[in-house]
């Protein structure tokens, strides 16, 4: 029996997870990787070093392919394009992907579609930016590049004009946005396959640091379940109109005066569903592979009440394996995932999972295993 090939393209640690996820189920993995030590190319057998942006390089990846999927959006959309004028199956496509890839164009397209969104527009100069302040309640506002951004970067939050010329410089348009006066960050995570199949998981609350996601926790507490249904039917909405294949993480705001705003789009797998990997009776990355594949959706129903992921940041502490002992001596219920990148203070080197009906106790190993991890938790 021939099972299909799936092309992965980047490298990364979403790479390797999705990787992991197909496994059992005998599915061959590609890779087009930047280097032979990224997190992914160590593990995958089959992989070809090169540049994504090259589209020879993509071409020849791709033709060993029966699919091909991402775990970024950065592969530029007239590649993808050329990819399916040979007949190669490319999930999410780029008429879905475009709207991961550029701020402006996925903002355009959810108003069009009447998500709700942040006030925000392209602006042409700082002046622009004072301009668009006046607009609504004034500064801070916040500018973002319309590509290229992600874990915070490519992101200004600026308190006037003078402090706006910055994000000018990359030499592509700004989007905009007012600061929106939140609560709390949520992410409503779902995957669709291209015969319309979709399941989405629960709700979670994303607890940001310094622009980083730190913790996830499923499901997001307190949550009203009449509005955390209306973040499921949020996404899955998104994931129709805009035709995306796999999965799909709509990250929102939750509002202090009870309103859900979407911020961001992520299609491929992400750091808001990493708990699914020990809490869901099946992860987001193995649903991502069987979407792909047009394969029927997995379970995304959660196996405990409470599952919280803690990523594990690169801190002064570069043995993590030697903290093991005491991790899994503390809490034999954890589950620790590692990347296979090299330490280096404030990178994402890999995360734990711990799962219980305690919330409360849930959250506090979690942290306890990322800090021990990273050194900066030492009993």
């Amino acid at each position: 029996m021939t099972f299909p090939v799936v092309g992965m393209v980047g490298g990364g640690q979403l790479a390797r997870m999705t990787h992991e996820a197909g496994i059992p189920l005998g599915i061959r993995f590609r890779l087009l990787s930047d280097t032979p030590q990224d997190s992914a190319a160590q593990v995958v057998s089959d992989v070809v070093v090169g540049d994504y942006r090259d589209l020879d390089t993509l071409r020849a990846f791709a033709r060993g392919c029966d699919v091909v999927t991402f775990d970024h959006e950065h592969v530029p959309t007239a590649h993808l394009r050329a990819l399916e004028a040979e007949g190669i199956p490319v999930r999410p496509g780029p008429d879905a992907l475009v709207h991961a890839q550029d701020k402006g164009v996925m903002r355009a397209r959810l108003d069009a579609i009447g998500v709700p969104c942040p006030r925000h527009r392209i602006v042409a100069d700082p002046a622009d930016v004072a301009a668009f302040a006046a607009e609504g309640s004034g500064f801070p506002v916040v500018l973002k590049t319309v590509r290229g951004g992600y874990d915070g970067k490519g992101v200004w939050v600026v308190d006037g004009a003078d402090e706006a010329a910055e994000p000018f410089r990359a030499g592509v348009p700004v989007l905009a946005e007012e600061k929106v006066d939140f609560a709390r960050e949520l992410a409503a995570n779902v995957v669709r396959s291209p015969h319309g199949q979709a399941v989405a998981y629960p709700v979670v609350e994303s607890v940001q640091v310094n622009g980083v996601c730190d913790t996830v926790i499923a499901p997001a507490p307190g949550l009203d379940p009449e509005r955390a249904w209306a973040a499921q039917e949020l996404a899955l909405k998104v994931a129709a109109e805009l035709g995306v294949v796999g999965h799909l993480a709509v990250e929102l705001f939750e509002t202090r005066d009870g309103r859900i705003l979407v911020n961001e789009l992520a299609m491929r797998p992400h750091n808001s569903g990493h708990w699914t990997m020990d809490g869901a009776v099946t992860s987001q990355f193995a649903n991502h592979v069987r979407a792909v594949l047009d394969l029927p959706l997995g379970d995304p129903r959660p196996r405990a009440d409470w599952t919280v992921m803690a990523n594990v940041l690169g801190g002064d502490y570069p043995d993590m394996y030697t903290a093991y002992l005491h991790c899994m001596a503390r809490d034999p219920q954890l589950k620790i995932h590692m990347y296979g990148k090299d330490v280096k203070p404030g990178r994402k080197v890999g995360h734990v999972n711990t799962y219980g009906d305690d919330l409360a106790d849930v959250r506090e190993r979690a942290a306890h295993a990322a800090g021990y991890l990273r050194g900066t938790i030492q009993e």
